[in-house]
């Protein structure tokens, strides 16, 4: 079974960090790649952060915290593809 990786994607040209507000997925749910996993706040606008992959969410690497910043890049799942 092969892993992959969810991380903080580029938002804009000016975006570095932005604030993991909710998760909308749990360990051992099922995701299709484009299912929205997460909402990011980023420049005070809601982003939904989407699964790259088809699978099943075996870890959630961040909590969801509307005060701490990530930078764009950071992992913050990891998806069995399946």
């Amino acid at each position: 079974m092969q892993q992959q990786t969810v991380k903080i994607p580029q938002m804009g040209l000016t975006t570095e960090e932005v604030a993991l507000v909710e998760w909308l997925v749990s360990v051992g749910d099922r995701v299709l790649e484009g299912d929205v996993i997460a909402n990011l706040e980023a420049d005070k606008a809601l982003v939904e952060l989407e699964a790259t992959v088809s699978g099943e969410i075996s870890e959630l690497l961040v909590d969801a915290d509307d005060s701490t910043l990530l930078e764009v890049g950071v992992p913050v799942a990891v998806i069995n593809q399946d």
